[in-house]
């Protein structure tokens, strides 16, 4: 694991130290890694409804009703 220094600002360094201190955590180190986690999966779930509302809005607009959206819907689900 490659290793480095960081500076924190004084409130996020308390907060840092009240997770370990709540053994939440047992380093400052986990804790960092687990949010960048944390972050890198959020990001691939927001890059994946991007990616979905682009291609919805490609697609064009519909004059179906919100009930027959609905159903179709659920007919898909349901296979």
């Amino acid at each position: 694991m490659k290793r480095q220094s960081i500076s924190f600002t004084l409130p996020n360094d308390e907060w840092l130290k009240n997770q370990i201190e709540s053994k939440e955590y047992t380093s400052k180190s986990e804790l960092v890694n687990d949010l960048i986690r944390q972050v890198r999966k959020q990001q691939v779930e927001i890059d994946w409804i991007k990616y979905k509302l682009e291609k919805a809005e490609k697609s064009g607009f519909t004059e179906d009703t919100a009930e027959q959206i609905l159903k179709q819907s659920k007919s898909t689900l349901n296979g």
